[in-house]
């Protein structure tokens, strides 16, 4: 790491240039490719994926995306004349697009039955060529312009589905230009210096940028989310400023004990660049452990979002150092400056808030670790009625066309029209399709049905399907009893002593599969992803009490976390309030992607302080003196670095998109309970409880177990002639130094 420091120092215009290469060509890259994202939610092997493929394969005329133009009069019905003239003229001039390969209107045969029973309602179904996620945004923004003139004070407009959703704005990058800017005024305010202050943010960006567009290549060979860039760049931005934060505050402490610039900045580097890329690997670790579960969705957001950590922690070890060696003695503010030339270079003793807290969680480790404890609890009873699903137009802002036209529609046809159920099956003989013919009938007298189509057959009649209309809305666990019902009481009946397999898809069935095959595999995920975190702290840190608690702290954040989500998000707890759309359920992919971004990100945390905390326990044996000293010395760094990272995530809540926006305040809660109330308050509280046996390794164990530091055996010991020097200070004055309060 001290040989990478020199040469980015030495060269640092080239080190910087090549940075800049490297984001003008990937984003040049990515711009003349284009986005190909997917949101694929279909599992091989489950019912669900079955019916989609088979529908797939006997109607490819269904494959494109299908959407809806809805409108509503206040006043007498969609039959009358004028209204009906209106809109098949806007109907025509739509299915004359680019892109659009058909339109069903309410006035035709074929679509007798998109018109309410009161007259007010009617919609048209209009089918583009290609899937949502092929089709271009002008596209759908040229229907949406056609459909909107036709409104009028009598006539409302609205239009719904996937293609129609992307062109629904949201808050562009206003989400990322405030995260920046507000980490800005905290680095300025915890630094003094606009120079130092303004570096991490240049890396952060640099590096969230590259991997932005890199994902956006990603997306041509496998499949990507689209969310997926957005929350590349939220986890982007906020460990690549923090990481940058370390080792700016590294290089500044190194320049006020009057090592020169470059010395200084390559000690940075080689100390807490190590921990940076420590750090930085655990997150990919985690972030890699989604591949266990061998869902594709998932697999593009893991390497996505792996990718934008490896670029950050590159970007904090080369980029940064070639910066900070532009800026020189600039990294500290003109006050430090003045004071280190009239007083020379001064050893730095935690002082003020940060060594009275430490010293006052020393005094009350019990009841500050009891009201730590009790404050998590609370948080997280709300995670016992979690609910998985995924939201959907239905929990678009209340303003957007998207909502209107879903309220609409199950305001005039029943909510259970936003998600109809597929039932799909391989026809053989005549006799299956006597079967066929005449299930209808027994379907719409289930309990739950609203209504269903007669079958359809495909162009050879090998294949069949009926569409049903349930009584509930696609999130609804009625809908989901439903669809349960169908599969394990009325299909088995009617394919008894036939050749028929009838598979149940659709919307919600899609999502219940989905989320079925998620939660089944989340305790192998969850084991392996806590093991590995484990293992890698029992290797560093040679104890077996800290990697428990840290897995404890981990399963707490996450839990916690998840009760906020869900009083917010599935609860409706202001959610309208935010912009973030009516209450529904929490996406079945939270969990998965949560417990891997904040096991890594409380890793962080976790390493700067226990790492401060076991050296002095190597040198001195006295617990209580390494819990204080480790804390002291590392929370006001650690709330810095916590309060840019909230500010980031909670930035994405301007995003518009409801999972970006979850995932932002899911993840900003996580990380604040995890820096104010886990790693400064109840963890050194139980490191103060358990004394010694905090660094308990069995002997055997140790014996076996290979040695490895986080720091250089170098710098352990330029840490250990520092100690002595303090330790000379403390026999002279008779004082502990380090609990200096200022």
């Amino acid at each position: 790491m001290a040989a990478l420091a020199r040469w980015c120092v030495q060269r640092r215009l080239v080190a910087v240039l090549l940075w800049l290469l490297a984001f003008g060509g990937v984003t040049a890259a990515a711009v003349a490719t284009g986005s190909a994202y997917s949101n694929d939610y279909e599992v091989p092997g489950t019912e669900s994926g079955r019916a989609t493929q088979l529908l797939r394969e006997g109607f490819p005329q269904l494959g494109g995306d299908s959407d809806t133009v809805v409108w509503h009069t206040t006043s007498g019905t969609v039959r009358a004349s004028a209204v009906e003239q209106t809109m098949t003229r806007t109907l025509d001039e739509i299915a004359d697009l680019p892109g659009v390969a058909a339109v069903v209107s309410p006035y035709d045969e074929q679509g007798a039955t998109q018109i309410s029973e009161n007259g007010r309602t009617a919609y048209a179904t209009v089918t583009f060529e290609d899937r949502a996620e092929d089709i271009d945004a002008g596209q759908a923004q040229a229907v949406v312009d056609a459909a909107e003139k036709a409104g009028s004070d009598g006539l409302q407009v609205e239009l719904g589905g996937s293609a129609i959703a992307l062109t629904e704005s949201s808050g562009g990058h206003l989400a990322e230009a405030v995260g920046v800017l507000v980490a800005a005024l905290v680095l300025f305010l915890a630094f003094g210096s606009l120079a130092a202050s303004l570096l991490p943010i240049a890396t952060a960006l640099v590096s969230v940028g590259t991997a932005y567009a890199g994902i956006v290549l990603l997306g041509h060979a496998m499949t990507v989310a689209d969310f997926a860039p957005m929350l590349g760049m939220l986890i982007g931005l906020g460990v690549g400023i923090d990481y940058a934060l370390f080792i700016v505050t590294r290089h500044r402490r190194g320049l006020k004990r009057g090592l020169g610039v470059a010395e200084s900045i390559t000690n940075a580097v080689a100390t807490t660049g190590r921990a940076v890329v420590f750090a930085g690997a655990t997150v990919c670790i985690a972030l890699l452990g989604m591949l266990i579960l061998r869902l594709s969705f998932l697999n593009g957001v893991a390497i996505a979002a792996s990718l934008t950590v490896v670029l950050t922690v590159a970007a904090s070890v080369t980029l940064l150092p070639a910066l900070l060696s532009f800026i020189g003695m600039r990294a500290l503010s003109r006050r430090e400056r003045r004071h280190l030339d009239q007083h020379g270079p001064q050893p730095e003793l935690p002082t003020g808030l940060a060594a009275r807290w430490s010293a006052f969680v020393e005094r009350h480790p019990k009841l500050l670790g009891a009201v730590a404890l009790a404050v998590m609890t609370v948080l997280a009873l709300p995670t016992l009625g979690l609910h998985l699903g995924t939201s959907d137009q239905g929990n678009n802002p209340q303003a957007s066309t998207t909502r209107q036209a879903y309220d609409l529609l199950a305001a005039g046809f029943g909510p259970g029209v936003n998600g109809p159920l597929t039932l799909v099956t391989h026809v053989d003989g005549a006799e299956d399709k006597l079967l066929l013919d005449n299930l209808d009938a027994t379907i719409r007298t289930t309990e739950g049905v609203a209504s269903a189509t007669p079958v359809t057959y495909d162009a050879g009649g090998d294949t069949g399907y009926f569409t049903i209309v349930p009584e509930s809305s696609p999130q609804s666990q009625k809908t989901s009893d439903l669809v349960d019902r169908l599969r394990t009481e009325v299909l088995p009946r009617a394919e008894t002593g036939t050749s028929l397999d009838i598979q149940v898809g659709g919307v919600t069935a899609s999502y219940d599969d989905f989320a079925e095959v998620i939660v089944g595999k989340l305790p192998l995920f969850v084991g392996v992803v806590i093991g590995l975190g484990c293992l890698l702290l029992l290797l560093a840190f040679r104890s077996v009490g800290i990697p428990l608690k840290a897995a404890a702290m981990n399963v707490a954040a996450v839990a916690a976390a998840f009760g906020i989500v869900v009083a917010i998000f599935q609860w409706g707890w202001g959610s309208e309030f935010l912009g973030l759309g009516r209450a529904g359920p929490i996406e079945p992919f939270l969990p998965v992607i949560m417990v891997s971004v904040l096991f890594g990100l409380s890793m962080d945390y976790q390493v700067f302080l226990v790492s401060r905390m076991y050296e002095e326990w190597l040198e001195t044996g006295d617990n209580r003196r390494a819990v204080r000293v480790g804390l002291a010395e590392t929370s006001r760094v650690i709330n810095s670095a916590a309060v840019i990272m909230i500010s980031v995530f909670l930035a994405f809540v301007l995003s518009g998109d409801r999972v970006i926006a979850m995932f932002g305040i899911a993840l900003a809660a996580a990380v604040a309970l995890d820096a104010f109330v886990l790693r400064t308050l109840l963890v050194p509280a139980l490191m103060h409880l358990l004394g010694g046996a905090n660094w308990w390794l069995p002997g055997w164990l140790d014996r076996r177990m290979p040695r490895i530091s986080i720091e250089p055996p170098e710098c352990r010991a330029a840490h250990a002639r520092l100690d002595g020097v303090v330790a000379e200070l403390e026999k002279e004055r008779d004082i502990d130094v380090r609990d200096i309060a200022g």
